[in-house]
């Protein structure tokens, strides 16, 4: 699960998983995150269809 919160100029993105708990990561701009999420739901890595990843990837451009 991924929660994004806009305050003020920074963007922190909390994101948490059974797995590996809560991880926050604080960016200082919109293209930083959008440069974290393309990494982190690269094409090559994503276990899920391309419909699943384009949704994630739009969400992020409405942020």
């Amino acid at each position: 699960m991924l929660n994004v919160e806009v305050q003020g100029t920074k963007i922190v993105l909390t994101e948490i998983s059974d797995q590996w708990g809560e991880e926050c990561h604080t960016f200082l701009g919109r293209p930083a995150m959008m440069q974290w999420a393309n990494e982190r739901f690269a094409k090559e890595r994503f276990d899920g269809t391309e419909e699943e990843r384009q949704a994630i990837m739009d969400a992020f451009d409405q942020v």
